[in-house]
């Protein structure tokens, strides 16, 4: 989802003229909405399955999550006045949205991620009500390298996607040369910034509870991992289709590298994920009260409630086929500048 956000942050580096920033922009404009409506279905099904978890982090790293919202507002709101004439602020002014949704929206997006592994500075009491203990409510996240570490391996993820999206979007020679050296540059720094942040992730301690009682636990994720081997060849499965779809863009210069870099993205990160809570982790740490830590039993919605989400859940699969049409009738072919010129809807 968040490569749409951060190929924002291209538009200088590849796009040198007005026309050739309007191809772009329409190239990104034309999916933004389909990215946020998918953000927030899953921030629904969050609330719904976990309720807790998403009230403790919501309602207490506030300073975060406002920000983050922050962002996707100038966003939607520079999709629709960019190009606007005598709009408000000018478009110049709309394009530094652009690039600050696509920057530190999806920074904040990923340090806030990291701390389910890490923590945060919470506590609860018996009745579920939480507070927050910090005054910079969720800022301290960015104290902690773990956190930093993964903001700046998603930041360069997305912009990797968004360069390879592009060359298997836009019919634009100059464009596309400009879009293989971001390519290169991106893809060097995405993998320089995962292999530490994974190198991080297998060396940190993790929450461990049985029943009520919660101990903290040296090479937790480490222990996962290993506990599970599945995980481990979904990982390798990931990282090589990552690795498969650099390789074919880079070197033989392939335009479809998206579809194999995007596949093993989703299962690298779902492998990832797949580390909280299995083997009695906590998903939420609590730095300020150990005892406070979330967990999937403590902070799951009520039986009820999973069970119209198991059920739900199934249709999963027909959302999935109806996203994957929805993409390839916008993208059956490669966008032109003719076609862009002549929208009279341009973003």
């Amino acid at each position: 989802m968040t490569f749409g956000q951060s190929g924002q942050t291209l538009l200088n580096s590849i796009a040198k003229t007005e026309d050739e920033k309007s191809i772009v922009i329409a190239v990104l404009g034309r999916k933004w909405e389909l990215t946020f409506t998918t953000l927030v279905m899953f921030g629904g099904a969050l609330f719904a399955a976990f309720p807790l978890l998403y009230a403790v982090s919501f309602g207490g790293a506030y300073f975060v999550w406002m920000t983050i919202l922050f962002c996707f507002v100038i966003q939607a709101v520079s999709y629709e006045y960019r190009a606007k004439p005598n709009n408000f602020l000018g478009q110049k002014m709309y394009e530094l949205f652009l690039y600050i949704n696509g920057s530190l929206g999806v920074f904040l997006i990923g340090a806030a991620l990291g701390t389910l592994f890490t923590g945060a500075n919470f506590i609860k009491d018996d009745m579920n009500l939480s507070q927050w203990v910090t005054p910079t409510y969720g800022l301290e996240a960015l104290l902690n390298p773990f956190n930093v570490m993964l903001g700046l391996t998603l930041l360069f993820l997305a912009r990797t996607t968004a360069s390879l999206y592009f060359l298997n979007s836009i019919n634009h020679k100059e464009i596309i040369q400009r879009v293989k050296k971001q390519v290169l540059v991106n893809a060097v720094l995405f993998l320089l910034f995962f292999l530490t942040t994974a190198l991080f992730l297998l060396l940190l301690s993790g929450v461990e509870y049985n029943g009520d009682v919660f101990s903290v636990v040296e090479y937790k994720f480490l222990k996962n991992l290993l506990a599970l081997p599945i995980l481990i060849v979904t990982l390798l499965i990931g990282v090589l289709l990552v690795l498969y779809a650099l390789y074919i863009s880079i070197v033989k210069n392939s335009d479809k590298g998206i579809w194999p870099f995007g596949i093993g993205v989703v299962i690298t990160i779902t492998t990832i994920l797949s580390l909280l809570g299995f083997n009695q982790t906590a998903i939420y740490p609590s730095l300020a009260d150990i005892g406070s830590s979330l967990t999937i039993e403590n902070s799951a919605g009520s039986h009820y409630t999973l069970e119209v989400m198991s059920i739900v859940s199934l249709l999963v699969p027909f959302v999935l086929g109806y996203i994957f049409l929805a993409w390839r009738s916008m993208d059956k072919q490669k966008i032109t500048e003719d076609e862009v010129l002549s929208d009279s809807h341009r973003y």
